[in-house]
Formats: structure tokens, C-alpha cells, sequence
């Protein structure tokens, strides 16, 4: 198994351990807990990179990479929902646009086709990223603060955006062409 699959693996190795400080809900959990994700959502830059730079491009971290990144943000905003920080419809809408672009994905792979990230969808995970940072370092509401509010809506308006973009760019999967 090469590095950067070994870091996604990380990724993924960490939720469990935020659960569980984001559960115990004190604020030193919740600060650790933001540690915890700031280095594991750096796995995710880090992984990527080493891949392409070093042509460790795998099946493997084509699927354990994106797996990662959406456990480790959904899991993460489930617990902030459960903690009052997070709306629960964002968290809804994100769910549904992870679930409608794997499916998008999967009817692809049907076709002989691979649906690669594009760039909308890399912005909307960095800003998701960014904003549960912010939300955990903070311990302010998704809506409570400008700058809460601001990059919870654009990372709402990119899951939005980003769905829209693949579904344009592929809607030749839906053809059966």
C-alpha cells in the first residue's frame, strides 16, 4: 500500500476519534476535535499531491480518497448538528448532492466511463472544510456571526453548484451514450 493511500486510510481514521471529543463536548474536546480535523482534512492535500507527483494513482485512492473526505465532513456535521453549531439542512443538502453524484458516477462506471473531481467540487470540499474549521474553532453557529454565516453559504451554494456542474458536464450518462 503506497503513502497516499495509507493517509487517506488516516483520513478516515480519524472520525471516530473527533466523535468522540465532539460528544464529550467540552471545550477542550471541541478544540482537539478541530486539531484533529485540520490534520486530517491536510491529508487530503497532502495525499493528492504525492499521487499525482509521484504517479501513485491507484483504484484503491480513487476510491478510498473521496470515501474519506465525505465521511470526515458528514460525520463531522452530524456532530455539530447534535451540538447546535450546524443547521441540519445543510448537512441534508450536502448529503444529498454526495449521494446524487455517486449515483451519477455509478451509472458512469455502467457505461465504461470514469467521472473525475472537477474543480467546483474541490472548492466545495475545501470551503465545507474550511467552514466546519471555523464553526469548531470558534464555537460559534452556522448563522450566529458574519463570517459563520458567509462561508456556511458558500459552501452551500458550491454543494449546489458543484451537483449542477457534473450533472451538466455528464448528461450524456443519461443518454447511454
Amino acid at each position: 500500500m503506497n503513502l497516499p493511500n495509507k493517509l487517506s486510510i488516516l483520513r478516515a481514521a480519524c472520525i471516530p476519534v473527533i466523535v468522540v471529543l465532539l460528544y464529550l463536548g467540552t471545550d477542550a474536546c471541541r478544540i482537539a476535535a478541530c486539531a484533529l480535523f485540520i490534520l486530517a482534512s491536510l491529508t487530503d492535500l497532502l495525499d493528492g499531491h504525492i499521487a499525482r507527483k509521484y504517479n501513485l494513482v491507484t483504484d484503491f485512492g480513487k476510491f478510498i480518497d473521496p470515501v474519506a473526505d465525505k465521511l470526515l465532513v458528514l460525520t463531522t456535521l452530524v456532530m455539530l448538528v447534535r451540538g447546535g453549531l450546524m443547521e441540519a439542512w445543510v448537512v441534508v443538502l450536502i448529503l444529498c448532492r454526495e449521494l446524487a453524484v455517486d449515483g451519477l458516477r455509478m451509472v458512469a462506471v455502467g457505461q465504461g466511463k470514469v467521472i473525475a473531481a472537477g474543480k467546483l467540487g474541490k472548492w466545495k470540499t475545501t470551503f465545507q472544510m474550511v467552514t466546519i474549521v471555523c464553526i469548531l474553532a470558534t464555537n460559534t453557529p452556522c448563522f450566529a456571526a458574519w463570517y459563520t454565516a458567509v462561508l456556511t453559504g458558500v459552501a452551500a451554494a458550491l454543494t449546489v453548484g458543484s451537483a449542477v456542474d457534473y450533472f451538466v458536464r455528464n448528461k450524456d450518462v443519461f443518454a447511454g451514450k
